[in-house]
């Protein structure tokens, strides 16, 4: 050993059981699901609602094995993510597509800037009103 620590080793593996066996669970239960929908769909009271049920729990279920995927990709390496989300650089909304921002000069803005006197006076009549009504307690 020269004293220079091993970093070009890959990091090692983890294999997570539990984990594993939630997400087999959970895309059993998903697809358990869409059966059972499909059922309900061919049977005498099925509905399109039914069809519909049938045709999303497939995608929740892969949607699940996705997030883990994923999940065990960005724990592998995470300054790879980094990297390659740096690589792609920000995301930046072109000109023209938002509104834009009020800015003081806005006559829509400055006009609540103004003072209202009829405003000051009801605010003055119901903190007097506040006021004797906190007297008589």
């Amino acid at each position: 050993m020269n004293g220079v620590a091993d970093t070009a080793s890959p990091p090692a593996k983890r294999h997570r059981p539990a984990l594993i066996a939630l997400v087999i669970v959970a895309a059993g239960a998903c697809l358990a699901l869409a059966w059972w929908q499909w059922g309900r769909f061919e049977s005498d009271s099925g509905t399109f609602q039914n069809l519909g049920y049938a045709l999303q729990w497939p995608a929740f279920a892969i949607a699940v094995v996705y997030a883990y995927r994923r999940f065990v990709v960005m724990e592998a390496d995470p300054d790879a993510v980094h990297q390659a989300a740096a690589r792609r650089g920000p995301t930046e909304i072109p000109e023209g597509v938002l509104p834009q921002r009020p800015t003081a000069a806005d006559p829509h803005v400055a006009m609540f800037d103004e003072p209202d006197d009829g405003l000051a006076d009801y605010n003055r009549y119901l903190s007097e009103l506040n006021d004797s009504r906190d007297d008589k307690r």
